[in-house]
This record gives C-alpha cells, sequence and structure tokens, in this order.
C-alpha cells in the first residue's frame, strides 16, 4: 500500500494497518527465537545424556592385558536406547583404526578432537538422521608395542525419534503462549487505539454541531497535547475566516452608507433636470450629474479596490523598492505637470529589497502620489523619497500642501475619515487602502506633518530582505 492510500484511510486504520504486522512480525521472529531456543535446550539435555553414556563405556575400556578390551554395560546402553525413543550405535577404536569395537562406519568428527572434549555432530548413518557424540582420551598404559600417547576414539549415536518429539512439544508449548500473548496485545492496542482517539471523536462531533456562522474558537480542554497545534491551527484558520467575514459585512455596511447619500442626490439631481424647461439650467444639472457619477464611479473603485486588498491572496515575490518606486513616479509626472506641480524623485543610495506583491505596491504608492498631487496647489512641490534602516525600507510621499490637524494625524488611515480641512471631493479610502496594503506585507504606515510644518509626510514602511552574498 503506497502512502497515498495509507493517507486516505481513517488514523485509526493507519495506526491497526502499522502496528498490526509489525506486532506479527514481532511474534514470528519470537517464534523462530524459541525454535532455535528449544533446539538448543533439546540438544543440550541429550547431549549430556549421550556423553554420559560415552563416560559409562569409557570407564569400561581396559588395556592390561595389551590389547583394547571392553566390557559394555548393556543395562546403561538398554536404558539409554529407551530413554532415546529409538537405535543406537557404539564404536569403540584406536585413533588410526587399526582397533575397532562396535558398529563400524559411524561419521567421524568433522574436526579434529581435542583430548577428553566432546565433539557433538548432527549427520546421517545409512539415510537415517543420528546425532553423534564423539570422545577421544590418552590410552595408559597404551597398547602392546605402541608408543606411550595412543589415544583411544569412543563414539556413540542415537536417532533423532525423541529429541524431535521433545522440540515439538516445546516448540508447540511455546508458540501457543506466545500466540496468546499476541492476541492480548493485539487486542489491548486495538482497545489503546479506540481510546486515544476519543478526543478526536468528541472534537469531530463538536465541529459538525457547528452551526455555519458559528465562528468562534475550538475549545481545547481534554483535547491530547499531540494534537493542541491541530486545534489552534484551526483557530487560527477560523479567526482569518472571522475576519474576512467581518470584513466583507463591513464593506457591505459601508458600501450601503456611503452610497445612499450620493444615490439620493444623483435622483434629485434628474429629477430636477427633467422638470428644468431652461437649456441653459438643463446644461448646468447635467453637468452636476457628470460630476456626481464620477465621484461615484471613484468612491465605487475604491471601495472596491479596498475589498480586494482585504481578501485578495498576495503573489510576493523579492522586488528592488527603488525600481518599482522610480517607475511608479515617472508613470504620474504628466498629471503632476496639468496640476502645477513639481514631482520628484529620491532614491536611496542602497537598493531596497522586499517581498510584496509589486501590482499591490504599486497601487498603494499611487494613491499617496493621487493625493498629493491633488491637494498641493499648483507651484508646490511632492516628493518621493526612499531610506532605509537595518531592517525596514521606507517609501515616503512628502508634499506641501495644506496638511491636516494635527490631533487628526493619529486618525489618518482609517476608513471613509477625512481631515476636517479637506479642500477636495472624496471618500477617505485612499488612506486606508494604502494602511491595508503595508499591514498585509507585514508594515505600516505612518502619516507625520511636513518638517517645514507645511504639508504631510506619508511613509509606507516595509521589511528588508537581505541577501546574504
Amino acid at each position: 500500500m503506497n502512502l497515498n492510500a495509507l493517507h486516505a484511510l481513517s488514523l485509526r486504520r493507519t495506526l491497526l494497518l502499522v502496528l498490526i504486522p509489525g506486532l506479527l512480525t514481532v511474534g514470528g521472529a519470537g517464534v523462530w527465537q524459541t525454535w532455535r531456543t528449544a533446539v538448543g535446550a533439546a540438544n543440550a539435555a541429550y547431549d549430556r545424556s549421550l556423553l554420559g553414556a560415552i563416560k559409562a563405556m569409557d570407564a569400561n575400556i581396559s588395556t592390561a592385558s595389551g590389547g583394547l578390551g571392553v566390557e559394555l554395560p548393556y543395562r546403561l546402553l538398554e536404558f539409554f536406547e529407551l530413554t532415546a525413543n529409538g537405535r543406537v550405535y557404539y564404536r569403540v577404536a584406536t585413533e588410526d583404526g587399526l582397533v575397532e569395537i562396535g558398529t563400524a562406519g559411524l561419521p567421524p568428527p568433522p574436526q579434529v578432537l581435542v583430548t577428553e572434549r566432546p565433539q557433538f555432530i548432527d549427520a546421517s548413518f545409512f539415510g537415517e538422521p543420528v546425532r553423534v557424540g564423539s570422545y577421544a582420551r590418552v590410552l595408559d598404559p597404551p597398547l602392546a608395542g605402541q608408543a606411550k600417547g595412543q589415544r583411544v576414539v569412543i563414539q556413540i549415536a542415537e536417532t533423532l525419534e525423541s529429541r524431535q518429539a521433545f522440540t515439538r512439544a516445546l516448540v508447540l508449548e511455546s508458540v501457543a503462549r506466545d500466540l496468546l500473548l499476541l492476541i492480548v496485545a493485539m487486542s489491548l492496542m486495538t482497545l489503546a487505539v479506540g481510546w486515544a482517539l476519543l478526543p478526536l471523536a468528541r472534537l469531530r462531533n463538536e465541529v459538525e454541531a457547528r452551526s455555519a456562522l458559528d465562528l468562534t474558537p475550538i475549545v481545547a480542554a481534554g483535547v491530547p497535547a499531540d494534537v493542541q497545534p491541530l486545534v489552534q491551527a484551526i483557530n487560527h484558520h477560523i479567526e482569518r475566516s472571522r475576519q474576512q467575514a467581518e470584513a466583507r459585512q463591513r464593506f457591505v455596511d459601508d458600501a450601503s452608507h456611503q452610497l445612499r447619500t450620493p444615490l439620493a442626490t444623483l435622483s434629485t439631481q434628474v429629477g430636477f433636470a427633467l422638470r428644468e424647461l431652461d437649456p441653459a439650467h438643463q446644461r448646468e444639472a447635467l453637468s452636476a450629474i457628470k460630476t456626481q457619477l464620477e465621484e461615484m464611479v471613484r468612491q465605487t473603485n475604491q471601495m472596491l479596490a479596498l475589498a480586494r486588498v482585504d481578501s485578495a491572496g498576495l503573489k510576493t515575490e523579492v522586488v528592488d523598492a527603488s525600481e518599482l518606486v522610480e517607475r511608479t513616479t515617472r508613470e504620474w509626472w504628466l498629471d503632476a505637470r496639468e496640476h502645477g506641480v513639481d514631482l520628484g524623485f529620491e532614491p536611496d543610495a542602497e537598493p531596497l529589497r522586499v517581498l510584496v506583491d509589486a501590482a499591490m505596491l504599486q497601487e498603494a504608492l499611487s494613491n499617496l502620489l493621487h493625493n498629493a498631487i491633488r491637494y498641493t496647489p499648483p507651484g508646490g512641490q511632492v516628493t518621493v523619497q526612499l531610506t532605509h534602516s537595518d531592517c525596514e525600507g521606507v517609501i515616503t510621499v512628502v508634499d506641501n500642501g495644506p496638511g491636516m490637524p494635527t490631533e487628526e494625524l493619529a486618525r489618518a488611515g482609517d476608513r471613509f475619515f477625512r481631515g476636517s480641512n479637506a479642500s477636495q471631493p472624496g471618500t477617505g479610502l485612499g488612506l486606508a487602502i494604502v494602511r491595508s496594503i503595508a499591514e498585509r506585507h507585514g508594515g505600516e504606515l505612518r502619516v507625520d506633518a511636513n518638517a517645514n510644518a507645511q504639508g504631510l509626510a506619508v511613509a509606507i514602511v516595509l521589511p528588508l530582505i537581505r541577501i546574504v552574498s
């Protein structure tokens, strides 16, 4: 199963699909280890019995007569054969094989025997699996005519029926125990997973029970610590949705409030023009209607722009603010010349790299230039300045127009707020758009009086992007 299919399952099924195969793998490894342990235990027990038979036969070997003599312990061999539950073979021979007593042809040990150290191997004797124990010791006294140090080799082999039965019983008992433990473990694991997921089920039920208009944060009480970040993320998303809903509602309220009066005025003017018989008076009324319509179009466009700024996604990129600001300022030179305003640009000594939506930043600067050129009297000056600090880039539009009363500067940027000394028609949305754009980019709008106490200095402050070379 690939990861995408696994993620599509419920969390409960995902956990069980991961944990149960793991438990089965561990259980299989346990059974294999149990089998190895059982075989080792059976071999150890039966090899001790086999060694006992070898020692008993060794105790009955004699060389006193000059030859090799063995008094077979028949009772011991019968008992051993009965215990082995199969056939038993023995062989006693000198190491050179010149003297041999018992069953010839027993499989020899694969390695050279160390004196008085037994060696056990699994082998096949006439097609039948057997366990062979081999043991060597020095003959004392040696055989007649032989040098001192000659060794005798004792081998006893038994068939594996008893060993296999013992191993099988031991393995089956261990497998039954492990299987029972595995079933208990999987049952407890299933119950534990279900119990651990209960808070998530309660959280799901709480969210499903909410109405579409309920945008209150989710209470995180009783939610496991591992799920707390998820609840916080959901609450953060709910908060953003609430803010967007409030922004939309605010836009609808503001639009209905701001357009009601102009529409009523426009209706009155149209009625007056229809009743007026004098062409000159009709022309004046139509001119007033045209002016009112142009103002309504501009106001509507500004409200739509503000709504777009509040809700549209940002397409950010790292741009050089110097180039963008200079290009936008050049686009307003013709408008400034028509108003008789001297529009200038003062760049910063260094590039100002900012992470912004270039179209939105250009719209914010255009709003500032539009306001500054409109309110600056003919012969006045508007200057766009670029400066920076360690972490901020500042785009400032300075004019020497009428400015704004000091006590009203703090409210500059509020929606539909206009200074008490405003001399031009407007909606009070221009600075509101600029402030919204600046704040969406992690910056701010600053409005201060001009240094010469006449006009305004309106600044867009944005965080700088430092590029490490």
